[in-house]
């Protein structure tokens, strides 16, 4: 049994509950200003004042003591939603939104989602593997220890299954902790243009029963919106994940206030996601329905669009969490600290609830709480030290990177 104790530390995390926090619950943490965490095999041991913990403990107990000099430490971050797993970047796209093309109007163009689907076709899997692995090991840099990867850029079944696999294998070969979520209806591909219905056939007929027949997702998703998936498509797709048991989430109007939000809670989804035009009887709904709304403040910073409504959302009663939707087109970023810090500066979230939104609320999210989004006695002891004493520091110091440290399991892997 190896045994570590990170003493001289102030400490700041969420407490799991066994559900995720909302309402006032989302701002609540724990502080302890000058503690210690104790370690045993990877796990959470002890977490308290430092003279408690030490009271506790014989000399001859501890196999390394590291002192963190009144540093910050946080739980590890947890991002549930990006789209990592590509080869080519699309400046050129950026350069055309800045002129003022509309992001759906480049996809109905056969640009945006569909050029990265064209270049992921071509590459072969170590190519993939490889730029994939790049962008995850930079978010492990800034402090993301966990993360969600979608499928998306096949919109075929071998080449959905090619992006499955390398998913499975960043988790296996790198540090962090990877779930895959399989989205094959992330657009409709070129070869089915002006036949979504059928696509939708093939998702349902060919793609999810072999995703599931070799248990290589967790999650479906589906992007419902204008001129991508209807509700009515939405609902088929993810009806049919569900059956073959898959979870459910839903990219939800984003652009268009479609109703996406809406069939979350109806169907029983873990999460909707975006959210920037859901309406506020699609957010009631999802607060009575337990769904999480996961708000990705980069894509509306890079799209120029107004910031989801998270205050809202909390007022609600929704349970909210950050991701960063890493992706080539709407928001090229691996960085949790700077979605904290957009959602602490222009979404009107505390620093607390931007603490419990990229940690524990997006651990539940992607169905990792039981192990991770907390510094609990028994989940993994995955946590970071940032250059500063308190979470504040991450909005505070824009732009650049606060995290000095970052451990997974105990282990230091980054700092």
């Amino acid at each position: 049994m190896i045994t570590k104790l990170f003493r001289n530390a102030a400490v700041f995390t969420p407490e799991d509950g066994g559900k995720p926090r909302a309402g006032p619950d989302q701002g609540r943490i724990r502080a302890v200003p000058k503690g210690a965490l104790l370690c045993r095999n990877g796990r959470v041991a002890a977490l308290g004042p430092e003279k408690d913990v030490l009271k506790a403990l014989h000399a001859d107990d501890v196999d390394l003591e590291v002192d963190l000099e009144g540093r910050c430490v946080l739980p590890g971050f947890v991002d549930p939603h990006t789209h990592l797993c590509f080869v080519e970047t699309r400046e050129q796209e950026f350069s055309l939104r800045l002129q003022g093309v509309e992001y759906l109007e480049i996809l109905r163009r056969g640009g945006g989602i569909l050029s990265t689907v064209r270049s992921v076709r071509k590459s072969d899997e170590e190519t993939l593997f490889r730029a994939t692995r790049e962008r995850v090991l930079r978010a492990l840099r800034f402090g993301t220890t966990t993360l969600e990867i979608k499928s998306g850029y096949g919109l075929e079944t071998p080449t959905e299954l090619k992006m499955l696999r390398v998913i499975r294998r960043i988790g296996r070969e790198t540090p962090l902790d990877v779930v895959a979520t399989f989205m094959g209806a992330h657009a409709v591909p070129e070869e089915y243009r002006n036949r979504t219905d059928d696509y939708v056939d093939a998702i349902v007929r060919d793609m999810i029963p072999e995703v599931a027949r070799q248990g290589i997702a967790r999650f479906c998703d589906v992007f419902c919106e204008q001129g991508v998936f209807s509700v009515a498509q939405s609902r088929r797709i993810l009806r049919a994940a569900l059956a073959a048991g898959l979870g459910a989430k839903i990219h939800a109007d984003e652009v268009h206030d479609l109703g996406g939000a809406a069939l979350a809670a109806e169907i029983g989804a873990l999460s909707a996601e975006h959210l920037l035009a859901a309406s506020e009887a699609s957010l009631k709904a999802m607060a009575q329905a337990g769904t999480i709304g996961v708000v990705l403040p980069a894509t509306a910073y890079s799209l120029r669009k107004p910031f989801a409504k998270a205050r809202t959302m909390i007022e609600l009663g929704v349970p909210v969490a950050l991701a960063t939707d890493g992706n080539p087109g709407s928001s090229y970023t691996e960085s949790m600290p700077f979605v904290f810090g957009l959602a602490v500066l222009s979404m009107g979230l505390s620093v607390e609830e931007a603490l419990t939104a990229a940690t524990l609320n997006a651990a539940y999210a992607i169905a990792t709480a039981d192990r991770v989004g907390s510094l609990d006695v028994g989940k993994q002891a995955d946590f970071l030290v940032l250059e500063g004493e308190t979470p504040a520091v991450v909005p505070y110091h824009a732009g650049a990177n606060p995290v000095a440290a970052v451990y997974k399991k105990g282990e230091l892997c980054f700092g």
